[in-house]
């Protein structure tokens, strides 16, 4: 697999290692089989991040797909000066919520004044950072930053500890009774560092099981 930042095939020999549970969960899904998204630049995989909030994949889908339509010329997508110059009631037409379109706006303002990095630059930014510089943009919470490191850069030891899905698969693939706390999901994902982004991929894939 390539994009990773790291070797899959060691990761998962060391999560083996280091937690027998998790060595259980891997034995059930079987191979690594995460997939990376390809991301044309910073501000297109952040844009398309805050259409699909909340939506279901269809429905996002077809939202993205009609404000790529406003721009037929653009072939290779929008652009901050695109969302910049395009008027609040085109937006909205087509199907953006006016915190989507307020969000869309900010953040195509702080990429054309260079207030955010390039998707090479961020690159080169630990995780913490790149979080703290994501978190800026209206819309973008520490998830949805998380969610970037973990499926666009393809980062090695991120973990959502508020991701309710994830708490709920480790809940059942550690026969837990409750729900853990996010504090309580990150001491337990300790021993999965360095490789915690493969650990989460893991648990996430039980609930399909």
């Amino acid at each position: 697999m390539t994009g990773f930042g790291f070797d899959p095939k060691r990761a998962v020999a060391h999560l083996r290692k280091a937690d027998p549970g998790l060595a259980e969960v891997i034995g059930v899904v079987g191979p690594f089989g995460m997939q990376l998204k390809v991301s044309r630049s910073l501000f297109g995989a952040l844009a398309e991040a805050i259409v699909y909030q909340q939506l279901s994949n269809k429905a996002a889908a077809t939202i993205y797909g009609r404000i790529e339509a406003l721009y037929p010329r653009a072939k290779d997508g929008f652009t901050p000066a695109h969302i910049q110059r395009t008027a609040d009631d085109r937006l909205r037409g087509v199907g953006l919520s006016r915190a989507k379109v307020l969000a869309l706006r900010d953040l195509a303002e702080k990429v054309a004044q260079r207030r955010l990095p390039t998707l090479d630059e961020a690159h080169l930014l630990d995780d913490g950072t790149l979080i703290e510089r994501l978190i800026e943009v209206r819309g973008i919470g520490r998830w949805s930053a998380e969610m970037f490191l973990m499926f666009r850069l393809g980062r090695p030891d991120v973990l959502p500890v508020d991701d309710y899905s994830l708490r709920k698969a480790y809940a059942t693939a550690f026969r837990k009774r409750t729900l853990p706390t996010p504090e309580a999901l990150a001491k337990a994902g300790e021993k999965w560092r360095p490789f915690r982004t493969v650990a989460s991929w893991y648990l996430w894939q039980t609930l399909n099981k």
